[in-house]
């Protein structure tokens, strides 16, 4: 299923609004974000290998929307798929309690505190419309590190194949636009520019229907 043509344009604004367009270089922790997304893992483990960082953290429990996926977990899944793709498993630490996230990062701050490791910049590594929304997270609770964002290089389109359905695509990344000012405004995250062609954009999803991530 396809992401209906009169959408297109707008699900693309959505899309390149996410993504932070951050240069990779190497930074002390690489930290995968649960999801429903296996590609959190798939992209760790390739920047592991690239030599980007020398640590890899997974941190995630479940959501409604991870639950049957990820049944013991998304940071167990995401750290045993990394170990298939030849992360060795002293490379990889595992935090199995975030919920969202906040949570993601104070708790992977906590992980790596137990071990002494204070890093001076991380990798967020996420589904690719949830760099924004992680990059406001992170400035607002762990506001001393410096962030570089990234995802699985993927076009929209190749995105929405990988996943397999286009409408639970739909459903969070219009979840995911509203959380940005929401969040911001509630204190959870730093505030983000929202120019009007992205406000356009989601309210064009929202008309569609596509509401199921909102809050």
């Amino acid at each position: 299923m396809a992401i209906p043509a009169d959408l297109l344009e707008a699900t693309e604004i959505l899309w390149d609004y996410h993504n932070m367009h951050h240069e990779l270089r190497p930074t002390d922790v690489g930290i995968g974000l649960g999801s429903h997304d296996l590609g959190v893992a798939d992209c760790a483990a390739r920047l592991y290998q690239q030599g980007m960082f020398p640590l890899i953290v997974f941190s995630g429990a479940n959501a409604p929307t991870t639950v049957e996926r990820f049944p013991r977990g998304e940071a167990v899944h995401y750290a045993e798929r990394a170990r298939e793709l030849g992360v060795p498993a002293e490379a990889i630490i595992t935090e199995p309690d975030a919920t969202n996230t906040g949570e993601n990062i104070v708790l992977t701050r906590a992980v790596l505190g137990a071990r002494q490791i204070v890093p001076q910049a991380v990798t967020l590594i996420s589904r690719p419309y949830q760099q924004r929304r992680a990059y406001a997270t992170c400035r607002k609770v762990w506001p001393e590190v410096e962030v570089v964002c990234t995802s699985l290089p993927l076009t929209l389109v190749e995105y929405v194949e990988s996943i397999g359905d286009v409408d639970r695509v739909l459903h969070m990344l219009a979840g995911d636009t509203q959380r940005i000012e929401l969040y911001a405004h509630r204190g959870f995250a730093a505030p983000q520019p929202m120019p009007k062609p992205v406000k356009q954009a989601f309210d064009a999803l929202v008309t569609r229907g596509y509401t199921a991530r909102l809050l």
